[in-house]
């Protein structure tokens, strides 16, 4: 089992043909309302490749909270232990515009999520074969859950986003990490090659395109990506993230659940919505066997 701590968010997503400067209005082409949230499209990612998966997190009582619940139930994502709290489900707000996104988060009830909550799911996260964390919710609950998982021993795979909550002591109880260029810059330094060779086997640095690179501890590692035609990128760090556990937690070896999630990314990429082109797995291995439809 997976188990996911983290964030669910309504992302409030605005197509775009011209950006507006300061004080511009503009006509969009598009907008939609769409389920997310860090964490619950990692859980949604791992659960659609075949994961049993558990989400921990927190939405209100509107009904953004009812929608984002229900879509996870119907990922089939266990959601016992997401709460609710008397503040508004967090929302994004996601402008698309040239291929490319920029992205407004307002946490909401995300930031209800407590050390207590953590505490209350313990059990389900000793019996986790691996748990995937973020940094959509409070610092105090990420250390707490970090701890935990430390004296359970149950491996962590961190993406550090948004990489200005992170704190480096939790290096050490951090099994793997997944910055992506811009988030290890701000993290390590521009030193990239360097920063790799601390960490074997633990810092992958996601490149979009070109595939993610790492260090086992003799060689430096590139994993290509894999070239397709980009619809939104909204969502592929999270569909990289929740493959990567899949895979890992399946037996497969560091490169080889780093190629599966890159290929996991290249389709979600080919449709509209951080969730909405998530793959299953059989569209994964088509693509890798080149047995596409």
């Amino acid at each position: 089992m997976i188990t996911v701590i983290g964030s669910l968010n309504m992302d409030l997503a605005v197509k775009m043909d011209v950006f507006p400067k300061q004080g511009e209005t503009v006509l969009g082409e598009q907008f939609q309302t769409i389920p997310g949230g860090k964490g619950a499209n990692q859980a949604v990612a791992a659960a659609r490749l075949g994961s049993q998966v558990n989400m921990i997190g927190c939405v209100g009582t509107d009904s953004f909270g009812d929608t984002l619940r229900n879509v996870l139930q119907q990922e089939h994502v266990h959601t016992d232990t997401i709460t609710t709290a008397s503040v508004p489900t967090g929302i994004a707000n996601i402008l698309l515009y040239n291929d490319d996104n920029r992205i407004i988060v307002v946490p909401g009830a995300n930031y209800e999520l407590s050390p207590v909550h953590i505490e209350a799911a313990k059990e389900v996260i000793q019996q986790s074969q691996m748990v995937i964390m973020q940094l959509e919710i409070p610092k105090e609950t990420t250390e707490y859950a970090l701890k935990l998982c430390k004296e359970a021993n149950v491996p962590v795979l961190f993406n550090p986003a948004p990489a200005a909550n992170f704190d480096m002591r939790w290096m050490e109880e951090i099994t793997y990490m997944t910055p992506n260029e811009s988030e290890c810059l701000l993290l390590f330094g521009d030193d990239f090659e360097e920063v790799l060779k601390r960490y074997p086997n633990k810092l992958i640095i996601t490149l979009g395109s070109d595939g993610a690179r790492f260090f086992d501890g003799e060689y430096p590692i590139h994993i290509p990506g894999y070239m397709t035609k980009v619809v939104d990128t909204t969502g592929a760090g999270d569909t990289f993230n929740g493959a990567l556990a899949h895979a890992l937690v399946e037996g497969q070896s560091l490169d080889e659940a780093v190629y599966f999630a890159n290929i996991a990314a290249s389709l979600s990429i080919e449709k509209f919505g951080a969730q909405g082109g998530m793959p299953t797995l059989g569209a994964v291995y088509a693509r890798m066997s080149g047995c596409e439809e």
